[in-house]
This record gives structure tokens, sequence and C-alpha cells, in this order.
């Protein structure tokens, strides 16, 4: 018995080491390259700005990051949508509005508008949630270390806003080996010519 026990709890620190790499692996994907994952901070009075990459203008542009209290988010958002993208919450598999859209477009923030995944990017992952191979760029996004379920997983938020958009596993297909699990409440879709 004790032989079991000390078998199972070897094998535990096995997996939870395991996980802590692949959630380190991620994070070094993600920041390859590039001066922060979150953009350059840029301080200028008491404001702060970041720069976010925009398809439209085809250019890096400086923004002003978006700060408001969760009075500010309630008005501006369904129950649903605050729950997820504020409070860092999850809708359930199969049931957002993105899993199954299959149009061409650009993938927003919901908070604040930021472009953030090209439909051409968007795969089936089988996972029950929108998921993307890859980013518009990362510096509209932050990669936050999320140990609140008991795997190691890298959440992503919005750069400008700080909304919960999910969550990017390893697992993904080529060419990034990513795979970008997104909740549809904290997205808005603009649909392409």
């Amino acid at each position: 018995m004790r032989t079991l026990i000390y078998s199972a709890l070897v094998l535990s620190i096995c997996v939870i080491a395991c996980k802590s790499q692949q959630e380190t692996d991620i994070l070094e994907k993600q920041n390859s390259g590039y001066k922060t994952a979150a953009g350059e901070q840029l301080a200028t009075s008491d404001k702060s700005f970041i720069k976010i990459y925009s398809t439209i203008e085809k250019k890096e542009l400086e923004v002003e990051k978006i700060v408001k209290s969760d009075d500010e988010w309630r008005k501006e958002l369904t129950p649903d949508e605050f729950r997820i993208a504020r409070k860092k919450g999850t809708e359930p598999a199969w049931t957002g509005e993105y899993v199954d859209n299959h149009d061409k477009g650009i993938y927003l923030c919901k908070c604040c508008n930021t472009e953030l995944y090209k439909s051409e990017t968007k795969y089936e992952s089988g996972s029950g949630w929108p998921s993307f191979y890859d980013v518009v760029s990362k510096n509209n996004f932050e990669f936050v270390e999320d140990g609140s379920l008991l795997e190691a997983r890298v959440e992503v938020t919005c750069a400008r806003c700080g909304a919960h958009l999910g969550h990017v596993f390893n697992d993904g297909p080529s060419p990034t080996g990513l795979r970008y699990c997104m909740n549809s409440a904290s997205l808005n879709f603009k649909k392409g010519e």
C-alpha cells in the first residue's frame, strides 16, 4: 500500500513539473523576438500608452491603455460578457457565438475593439471554443501564468484593456504549434469584404 501511495505521489510531482515546463515553453514562444508581451510601455504624464498593431492601418499605433471600474464595465457589457471578460470566467464549450463562424474577417476584443486574430488563423480544434494558431501581433496581448486549476496554463489577455480572452496551449497546428483557445463572449467579429 505504501509503495502504491509513494508511486502516485511521484507521478503527481512529475505531471506538475511537466505542465510547469510546458507553461514556460509557451511563455518563451510568446515573448521571443519582442520587447515585451504587452507592447512597449510609453511613459507620458499620468496616462499609460502602449503600441498595438492595426491590420487596417498596417502599422503599429500608439494608443492609450483603457482603465475602467467594474461599474463602468457592467454598463457596457452583458452579465455573461462581464463575468468572462472582466472576471476571468469561461463560457461552456460549444455554446459560444463564434465556435462555428467561418466568415472571413477579423476578431476583436469585446471590450476595446483591439484587433486580435485574422479569420485565416482560425481552425477546428475540437475543443468547443474558437481556436486560432496565430495572433495579429503579440503586442496586442499579455500572457500571464495561470495556476487557478490543477494544470499550469497561460492566460491570454488584451494588452489595451486587460480583458480575459482565454488561454494558449502548446498543442496547436503548424506553423506556430500553439492553440489560442478563446471565449466568444470576449470577442467581437468584423466581417471582411
